[in-house]
């Protein structure tokens, strides 16, 4: 073997040495929750001396628990679905329209991402209080859909730009209107980066805190916020066991997206109107 080919495998091993280890770092912190939520001790510990089910039992046997549970999906699937119609809406505006002022509109919708969330928390909450929405579903998901928003946008937008207008052109030359067109000529061939920024929605809503702690009150509490109360006030080892479905959950739906779109991306996802 050759010193310069050596030297490359010599680099290579190190690359793989250097990320594995960048790897490690980033994940056991979180990884590590998983066997600790199989504890049978009240005290939080690792490693575990012991194996039981007892804190997930606890977990599925709360009415509280399962409730708070329950309305972050609803809120985030609200989230998901209004953030990617908004999204959407928003994309193509910057992306196909023409008229003055774009790039401001463009630096407006994204102003979030710059925002401390602090702030933002605390705006909501003074102008949703008037309008009586602290406290509810509705507001929980009005205040993530104007934080997810910017996120779609992006999303949405990379996937406009790659697309190839001469599709849409040719389906409207051949007898379709407009709208058919969006529907079976553009909407199936930016279908990916729609589940993709759906999906996104979803997961930064589920997992959202600084703004459900202010929104949410005592009526509309997420699962977020009652994990939460539950680390102020009492260190109850059922975080550990909410924390690995937590994981598990965010896994499946990441891999379902990849999924997803190595699917319709393989289709095609193309279907010529007739």
């Amino acid at each position: 073997m050759s010193k310069e080919s050596s030297g490359i495998s010599s680099r290579w091993v190190l690359l793989w040495v250097s990320c594995g280890l960048i790897f490690f770092f980033l994940l056991m912190p979180i990884l590590i929750i998983v066997p600790m939520s199989f504890s049978p001790k009240r005290i939080i510990e690792f490693p575990p001396e012991g194996f039981s089910l007892k804190w997930y039992a606890s977990y599925f046997a709360n009415p509280q628990w399962i409730g708070s549970t329950l309305r972050s999906f609803r809120v985030a699937f609200g989230v998901s679905i209004l953030s990617t119609i908004l999204g959407v809406l928003s994309a193509f505006g910057l992306i196909r329209g023409r008229f003055a002022g774009k790039g401001f509109l463009m630096a407006f919708i994204l102003s979030p991402l710059i925002v401390p969330v602090i702030i933002k928390a605390v705006s909501v909450y003074y102008f949703f209080n008037k309008l009586h929405l602290v406290g509810t579903e509705w507001g929980l998901i009005l205040a993530h859909t104007a934080s997810a928003i910017p996120y779609n946008v992006i999303i949405i937008s990379s996937t406009l730009i790659n697309f190839d207008e001469g599709l849409e052109r040719a389906s409207m030359n051949l007898g379709a209107n407009r709208l058919r067109t969006f529907f079976h000529i553009t909407l199936p061939l930016i279908r990916p980066g729609l589940i993709s920024a759906g999906l996104f929605a979803f997961i930064s809503s589920f997992d959202e805190l600084i703004i459900a702690i202010f929104i949410s009150g005592v009526k509309a509490v997420t699962l977020p916020k009652m994990m939460w109360d539950g680390i102020r006030f009492e260190i109850n080892p059922t975080l550990t066991a909410i924390s690995s479905i937590l994981i598990l959950l965010s896994t499946v739906l990441l891999l379902s997206s990849e999924y997803l779109r190595k699917g319709f991306t393989k289709k095609g996802g193309l279907e010529l109107p007739r």
